[in-house]
C-alpha cells in the first residue's frame, strides 16, 4: 500500500491545473458532515485577529511577487529540489 508521501509525490509531478483541482477536492473535503463544529468560529476568530494586527500595522504585509517567491521556495524544499 503506498503511502501517504508516495501519494503526495505522485500529485506533484501533475500540471498547475490537476493540483490545483486536487488541492480544492482536498479542502473541500474538510468541510463534510463530519467537520469541527466549532471550525467556522475558530476561523472567523482568526480572520479577526489577522485584519486587527493589519489595521494597527503589527502584521508582515508582503507584495504578491514576493508571496509567489516563498510559496515557490517552500514547494522546492518539500520536493527536495
Amino acid at each position: 500500500m503506498a503511502s501517504l508521501d508516495d501519494h503526495l509525490r505522485e500529485l506533484l509531478k501533475l500540471s498547475v491545473e490537476d493540483r490545483a483541482y486536487a488541492a480544492r477536492r482536498l479542502f473541500e473535503s474538510l468541510e463534510d458532515d463530519e467537520a469541527d463544529p466549532d471550525a467556522e468560529a475558530l476561523r472567523a476568530t482568526e480572520l479577526t485577529r489577522r485584519a486587527r494586527a493589519v489595521a494597527n500595522g503589527t502584521a508582515e504585509l508582503v507584495d504578491a511577487d514576493e508571496a509567489h517567491r516563498r510559496v515557490a521556495a517552500r514547494l522546492r524544499a518539500v520536493r527536495g529540489q
